[in-house]
C-alpha cells in the first residue's frame, strides 16, 4: 500500500513537472491537427472587500497591524496629504499623547467595525475629530470622540439629559458614529463623500454635488473641493495622512507604541445607584481612569436603570465585583432636591444640607455669579443614612436646570451680608494698620468714612 503510494504521488509530481513541456510541445503542433478548444475560465466569485472575522482568528500582534489588514477606502495623494502627513509625522508627542487615550478605546472600534464589514481604517477618524478625547467638546457643541452635535446625536439615540450625555459614551458613540457612516455610505456610495458629509452634512455634500452636475463636472470629493469650507476641504487628506503613517510608520520615522489585540474593557451591569467615587474606589482604579472609560455621567452619581453600563479594565471588573460584596455600606451619598422659588438660595440649600456652597456648584456646575430658576432639579447631599432609595427613574428622565444672573447690589441674604460684614472688618483692621503712625484722631475719621460707605 506504502510503495503504491510513492509510486502514485511520483507519476504525479513528473506529470507537473513535464506540464509547461507538453504545453509548449501542443502550441508547436502542425496546423493540420484541429486547435483545441479554447478553455473557458469561470468568473472568480465576488470577493468581500472587508470580510468579518472574529477576533481569535488575527494573527496580529497588535491593533494597529489588524486595522491595516482592514484597509478598503480608496488613496487620495495630494498636496494636502503630503502637509498633513508632515504635521502628524513631526509631532511625537501628539502621537504619543493620542495613542495612549486611543489603547483603551481601539479594540472595541476595530471589532465593531469588522461587524458591520467597514473598512477598518475608519477607526483612525476619532484621531482626526477628537484626538481619541471622549470629553473633548467644541464651539458648535459637540461633544465626545466621534464629535456628536446635539441634533445628530438625538437623530442616533444618544440620551442626552442632567446625568448622563451619550454623545460621550464609548459604547453608544460608536455604535450611532458607525451607523451613521453606514447610512451616508448608502446615500452617497463612495466613503471620502460619506466622509464629507459626516463632517459637513449631508445636505451640503448633496448641493455641491448638483451644481457640480449642473456645471458638467465631475462629483467626486476632491472635484467639489471648491465648494466646501477648508475643514471638509481637509478632513480626508488628514485621515488619508494618519492612515499612511499608520501604514508604514518607520517610512515616516514614527515610533507607534504597541497596543494589544485583545480587549481592554469589559462591562459591569449597575445594580443601583452608586458614586462616581465609590465605584472607582471598588475597582480600584483612580477616578480620572475610571471617567476615561465611562466618561457619559455628568454627575458624581451614576443613576438610571438596569440597562445602564459600567466600563472596567477585565481584572478591576474582578476586584469590583469582589470589594462590592464585601461593602457593606452605602453606594450613594446623593438624592435630588427641586427648587420651588427664590428662597432656595444655593446658600440656603447648603446650610440645609449640611454642605457648603461650593460644593453644590461643583456637583452641579453652576455657574459662578447665578442662580437658580424655580422649577430646576439639583443633587444635594443625602442628611440621613437611612435613605437608600435610588433616584426615581422618572427624575432622571425629566431633571432641568435653569440659572439666571444673581442680581447686582442684592442685600437679601444672610450669608451676603456676613460676607459684607467680614469684608469692612477685614478692611477696618488693615487702616489701622497704616494709619498706625497717625494721631487716634484721624484713624477713627478714617474708619468711620469707610463704615459709612458698606465697604
Amino acid at each position: 500500500m506504502q510503495k503504491t503510494t510513492r509510486n502514485t504521488t511520483s507519476l504525479a509530481v513528473l506529470v507537473l513537472m513535464l506540464a509547461p513541456a507538453l504545453s509548449h510541445a501542443v502550441d508547436s503542433v502542425s496546423t493540420n491537427v484541429a486547435p483545441l478548444a479554447p478553455t473557458v475560465k469561470p468568473a472568480p466569485a465576488p470577493l468581500h472587500p472587508f470580510p468579518a472575522v472574529k477576533a481569535d482568528e488575527y494573527k496580529e500582534a497588535d491593533v494597529w497591524g489588524r486595522i491595516r489588514t482592514g484597509y478598503a477606502i480608496p488613496d487620495i495623494d495630494n498636496e494636502l496629504v503630503t502637509k498633513h502627513v508632515k504635521w502628524y509625522s513631526t509631532r511625537p508627542d501628539y502621537i504619543a499623547r493620542t495613542s495612549a487615550r486611543a489603547s483603551r478605546y481601539l479594540f472595541h472600534v476595530v471589532q465593531e467595525l469588522e461587524k458591520r464589514n467597514m473598512p477598518t481604517e475608519l477607526a483612525l477618524l476619532p484621531i482626526i475629530e477628537s484626538a481619541f478625547n471622549p470629553q473633548a467638546y467644541s464651539k458648535a457643541n459637540a461633544a465626545g470622540m466621534w464629535q456628536f452635535v446635539p441634533g445628530t446625536g438625538k437623530d442616533f439615540n444618544l440620551k442626552q439629559d442632567m446625568f448622563k450625555d451619550e454623545r460621550r459614551g464609548v459604547l453608544a458613540s460608536t455604535d450611532a458614529a458607525l451607523s451613521y457612516l453606514q447610512r451616508l455610505y448608502g446615500m452617497f456610495g463612495d466613503w471620502p463623500l460619506a466622509l464629507a458629509a459626516y463632517n459637513w452634512g449631508e445636505g451640503n455634500v448633496q448641493r455641491a454635488i448638483k451644481k457640480n452636475q449642473a456645471l458638467g463636472k465631475p462629483t467626486d470629493y476632491e472635484s467639489l473641493y471648491e465648494h466646501m469650507p477648508a475643514e471638509t476641504r481637509e478632513y480626508v487628506p488628514k485621515l488619508q495622512a494618519v492612515k499612511n503613517i499608520i501604514a508604514n510608520p518607520a517610512q515616516y520615522h514614527v515610533s507607534l507604541p504597541v497596543i494589544d489585540n485583545t480587549p481592554y474593557f469589559t462591562t459591569v451591569d449597575k445594580t443601583s445607584d452608586i458614586d462616581l467615587t465609590i465605584a472607582a474606589q471598588l475597582a480600584e482604579l483612580s477616578v480620572e481612569e475610571f471617567k476615561a472609560l465611562n466618561p457619559q455621567f455628568n454627575r458624581p452619581v451614576i443613576t438610571g436603570g438596569e440597562q445602564t453600563k459600567i466600563l472596567l479594565p477585565q481584572e478591576n471588573a474582578e476586584k469590583f465585583h469582589l470589594n462590592l460584596s464585601q461593602w457593606g455600606r452605602a453606594l450613594s451619598t446623593w438624592t435630588t432636591h427641586k427648587i420651588t422659588g427664590a428662597k432656595d438660595s444655593i446658600a440656603s440649600l447648603a446650610s440645609r444640607f449640611g454642605t457648603t456652597p461650593e460644593v453644590i456648584r461643583q456637583a452641579n456646575n453652576i455657574p459662578a455669579a447665578t442662580r437658580l430658576k424655580a422649577g430646576s432639579t439639583i443633587l444635594v447631599p443625602k442628611i440621613s443614612t437611612s435613605v437608600h432609595n435610588d433616584i426615581a427613574e422618572h427624575v432622571v428622565d425629566n431633571a432641568v436646570m435653569a440659572f439666571e444672573a444673581e442680581r447686582a447690589g442684592r442685600r437679601g441674604g444672610r450669608a451676603e451680608k456676613q460676607t459684607n460684614a467680614q469684608r469692612i472688618k477685614g478692611k477696618v483692621a488693615e487702616l489701622k494698620t497704616r494709619v498706625s503712625g497717625r494721631n487716634a484722631k484721624t484713624a477713627a475719621n478714617e474708619t468711620s468714612r469707610y463704615k459709612r460707605r458698606g465697604g
